[in-house]
């Protein structure tokens, strides 16, 4: 992270939502460096910097992968099978919503709602929503964003199923 971000603020606490915000759209995410630098900046602790940081769910502390996948578990989309539906993400991808897969390809979050209530349930996968998931189409799409599973993955899979 540059000083020229956090210089770009006043060194006052009351700036300090504004400089997480910044600081996190510029590196996509909040890591140890950063919010110790910001502490700095604004001269307070980092554990406070880091107790408002927790405080906020906007916030994350890993960065996304290179395919996002953001599912839905709003009323809506709860009720037509979202959960069913991360499920099978969190298998397919074998990580947990708010992880990232080893290769950093991969992050899967959870949300409490899109706003896409009609075409429920859904999933946006890199900003592109996905209407009317189901659990039978969750590796249909993941194939089409070239998601392949390891060897061992595909062995593993292949023998339970004998």
């Amino acid at each position: 992270m540059t000083g020229e971000l956090l210089d770009s603020y006043p060194a006052q606490r009351h700036s300090l939502l504004r400089i997480l915000q910044a600081v996190q759209q510029t590196e996509g995410h909040l890591s140890e460096e950063a919010l110790a630098a910001v502490a700095r900046h604004l001269k307070i602790s980092a554990a406070e910097v880091y107790g408002v940081a927790t405080f906020y769910n906007q916030f994350r502390f890993i960065p996304y992968g290179k395919h996002h996948v953001v599912a839905c578990l709003g009323t809506a989309c709860h009720a037509m099978g979202g959960q069913l539906i991360l499920d099978a993400f969190e298998r397919e991808l074998d990580v947990k919503a708010g992880g990232i897969t080893g290769d950093h390809e991969w992050s899967l979050d959870r949300v409490g709602c899109i706003g896409c209530c009609t075409k429920a349930p859904v999933v946006v996968i890199n900003d592109v929503i996905h209407a009317r998931m189901t659990p039978f189409k969750v590796e249909e799409v993941l194939a089409v964003l070239g998601f392949k599973k390891s060897k061992k993955e595909e062995n593993a899979g292949a023998g339970a199923s004998q």
